[in-house]
């Protein structure tokens, strides 16, 4: 990746690029196009040989088949082998992109995502203006096969990487792990692994017709039995070679190790593309003890449904009063013309370009609970949203030139009141930016939390007006 990547943007294709190849296991030939995408579009699949068609997307809910890769299906069309096409997308730092294809399966190339990383390079990929919403994994999340004994693991970390560990009782492979530290890492140490078989599996794809790519010279055939010569001379025929031969460390001898530890590094990289179907990106260590396609897209599923049931979470403010204000009040009657008793904001504690948090402790001697609700004191609604408002005021006006400036709100939309506030809680309010600021006119979402529930939200619309 570019060191100038940042992580924190979505990002594109910086135009659309092509690449043809066989279908492992279909034998037909597929063009394959990668076209850019608007922000939040994902990563969808397109069958261009169907009339009528929609896109497919990137879905673990959507995978119907693991036997030989990853399928994806949605009414009657299916697409197969997606998952090396979708490593090397977010290898890349790809977000957002339509793959179209003329046929049922992503080509095979050689075995690897190398071909896709060196097509994505050649388009160049594109920064966008859209955030990129991380998910960070927060809890160990665990899934467990115990037929195929297949451990998977995800566990809290400051950015994405992955450990694979092989064990597949062959005396040829041993135990083999891999590991990616970075994403960044990717394109070098684990795109260019090609996938592998056991010699017993190829020779029960050739018996049933279903190996039909033609050239096999793209997968790492292991060696797990003693080959007759009737036995070498019908892979040599497989092959298009005049002779195979089984090399010293149990490989047979069609192709070169791009690593010593090349399966369990192709493994991994299958582990990044079926994750991907999670539909979110994520920052956690995944640990994968014996991966397979069905265990991956089982424990994409998992992460998927905790993300699901968890993701109103992640934008929760944060309130520590241990750490220095933004904006002490003395600096916020500087900025918003209201005093006491209707100075509704305490203290800012974060403020950037296009959000902010404010704090407002609620205690009994408010003035407003002598009258509203006398014997059941409840914060009315309105003042929660003038509370809002206020925050918001202060956001508006430090994004103007300098000057003064009041703000007046021309409309509040879509307001929800979902739980009471009461004396003895502190309100977190948090106004965020739907758009960017245009001829003084700011649109903006609010939300009043206690702790971690949400407790009041609305859409603001208001108008900064310079003081003469």
């Amino acid at each position: 990746m570019d060191k100038n990547f940042n992580p924190d943007k979505q990002h594109t294709l910086a135009a659309p690029i092509s690449i043809s190849g066989t279908g492992l296991h279909t034998g037909i030939n597929v063009d394959m196009t990668l076209r850019p995408a608007n922000a939040g579009f994902g990563f969808q699949f397109q069958r261009m040989d169907l009339d009528g068609t929609l896109p497919i997307k990137a879905d673990c809910d959507l995978v119907t088949d693991t036997s030989r890769g990853t399928t994806l299906e949605q009414g009657n069309v299916k697409i197969n082998t997606v998952e090396h096409i979708l490593a090397a997308l977010v290898g890349m730092g790809v977000d957002n992109c339509l793959i179209e294809v003329n046929g049922p399966e992503i080509p095979i190339m050689d075995g690897s995502s190398a071909p896709f990383v060196s097509i994505i390079e050649k388009a160049g990929v594109l920064e966008q203006e859209a955030t990129k919403a991380w998910y960070s994994i927060d809890t160990n999340i665990s899934f467990y096969d115990e037929k195929k004994r297949v451990e998977m693991t995800a566990l809290p970390a400051t950015n994405y990487q992955i450990t694979t560990l092989i064990d597949f009782n062959s005396p040829v492979l041993g135990t083999q792990h891999a590991s990616l530290k970075s994403i960044n890492e990717f394109t070098t140490e684990i795109a260019p692994c090609r996938t592998f078989c056991f010699l017993h599996e190829l020779e029960m794809l050739l018996d049933n017709n279903l190996v039909k790519g033609g050239d096999i010279n793209n997968a790492i055939v292991v060696v797990d039995k003693p080959l007759t010569n009737d036995e070498m001379n019908r892979l040599a025929k497989a092959f298009g070679r005049t002779k195979v031969e089984v090399k010293t460390e149990g490989y047979l001898n069609n192709l070169e190790l791009r690593f010593p530890n090349e399966p369990a590094r192709h493994k991994l990289l299958d582990v990044v593309g079926d994750l991907a179907l999670i539909g979110y990106p994520i920052k956690g260590h995944i640990i994968a003890n014996r991966p397979g396609h069905s265990s991956n897209v089982e424990f994409a599923k998992k992460i998927k449904q905790y993300i699901k049931k968890n993701k109103h979470t992640k934008d929760i403010p944060v309130y520590d009063p241990n750490q220095p204000p933004v904006y002490t009040l003395q600096q916020i009657e500087k900025t918003l013309p209201h005093r006491y008793p209707f100075l509704l904001v305490d203290k800012i504690v974060e403020l950037n370009n296009d959000l902010i948090v404010g704090i407002k402790n609620v205690t009994f001697n408010e003035s407003f609970f002598q009258g509203h609700f006398p014997g059941n004191p409840v914060m009315p609604g309105v003042l929660q949203i003038e509370a809002l408002a206020q925050t918001g005021g202060i956001l508006c006006i430090n994004s103007m030139p300098e000057g003064s400036y009041d703000t007046y709100f021309l409309k509040i939309d879509n307001c929800k009141f979902k739980q009471k506030v009461v004396p003895g809680d502190t309100m977190i309010l948090k106004m965020e930016l739907i758009e960017p600021i245009r001829r003084g006119i700011c649109v903006m979402k609010g939300s009043v939390y206690v702790g971690n529930k949400l407790c009041t939200e609305g859409e603001f619309t208001a108008q900064l007006v310079k003081r003469n």
